[in-house]
């Protein structure tokens, strides 16, 4: 039985519900996927006013939380307390996604994962991703969001995934399975901690020299990555085009349930695909996977918005 929670969480002055927040192994039954560890399920929704989805607080999250993704520590730290400005010298480094087919919405997700992983996990933001793309036109460069989460004096790394679909069907979840088994390939999370260790962003960062120096240590090139595995946190985000939500009008107890079911269908899906293609990555079962799933009623409404704000912030320059 799926646990369904109903809480409200605060994020940048926004309210998002969570039906589940949980472990895979906690709200399963499927027989395979009971004994995995280190798995976790993240379903968040959004509410309704006046009959309609809330397509202005969604947007709103995101651009609250765009300047942390597509500017530097140092052009942040240079534009405080100007958030006008922020959001001019932010939206110089974002692609306009209608014209890109491949990636169309992957900046939104990307965005709205860095918002997720600050509020929600409270990461450190190390690489904003968007600034150091090194190819303005370049949806594949590595993972799309890079954090430290720090506890006491020990930290993890997250290598985020962030995918906005109009579908989370089954040929999907195999298309996201390929990509993340794909990113922890030992070349790439070293060629991902290389990057961490090589930009000022790390510096910046509000915690004591030691525990700077004993991260730099651990993703020195010269330590095995085997070592740094059940440091490395995977959240998957997948913001996706639902009917269901489409049809809705309130938040209902019905709709949430219903919501909660399928969601937790699909987190079964995802990690019966994942667990089947496991082999190809060392001690697998060492790293720490999160699926966090967000639906929306219309994927185009979202984009297209986006896109026109992103031109609007461009044309400010």
């Amino acid at each position: 039985m799926c646990k369904f929670l109903g809480v409200i969480i605060a994020m940048a002055g926004l309210s998002f519900e969570i039906l589940i927040d949980d472990a895979l192994a906690g709200i399963t039954s499927v027989s395979q996927l009971t004994t995995l560890v280190n798995k976790r399920v993240l379903s968040l929704i959004n509410d309704f006013e006046d009959t309609e989805w809330r397509y202005l607080k969604f947007q709103s999250y995101l651009w609250d939380n765009i300047a942390e993704t597509a500017l530097s520590q140092r052009e942040r730290s240079a534009l405080v307390d100007q958030s006008h400005s922020s959001l001019i010298a932010a939206a110089q480094n974002l692609r306009l996604t209608d014209k890109d087919e491949v990636g169309q919405g992957s900046e939104i997700a990307e965005v709205f994962l860095y918002g997720l992983m600050r509020h929600r996990f409270g990461a450190l933001p190390v690489v904003p991703k968007i600034f150091y793309k090194q190819n303005v036109q370049d949806n594949a460069k590595g993972a799309d969001s890079v954090h430290i989460v720090v506890k006491g004096d020990d930290f993890t790394l997250w290598f985020g995934e962030a995918k906005f679909y109009n579908s989370i069907a089954d040929a999907r979840l195999d298309a996201v399975v390929t990509s993340v088994l794909n990113s922890l390939s030992t070349d790439k999370l070293k060629k991902e901690n290389a990057i961490i260790t090589s930009v000022s962003d790390l510096d910046g960062l509000p915690i004591p020299a030691r525990l700077r120096e004993k991260i730099k240590a651990a993703l020195s090139n010269r330590e095995s990555i085997d070592k740094l595995k059940a440091k490395i946190h995977i959240p998957i985000l997948l913001l996706h085009e639902c009917l269901t939500t489409a049809a809705a009008s309130e938040l209902s107890e019905t709709y949430k349930t219903e919501l909660a079911a399928f969601h937790k269908e699909r987190a079964e899906s995802y990690f019966s695909k994942q667990l089947a293609k496991s082999s190809s990555v060392h001690k697998y079962d060492d790293l720490n996977f999160h699926i966090i799933l967000f639906p929306v009623p219309s994927k185009k409404k979202i984009v297209d918005a986006f896109v026109h704000a992103v031109a609007f912030y461009k044309g400010q320059k």
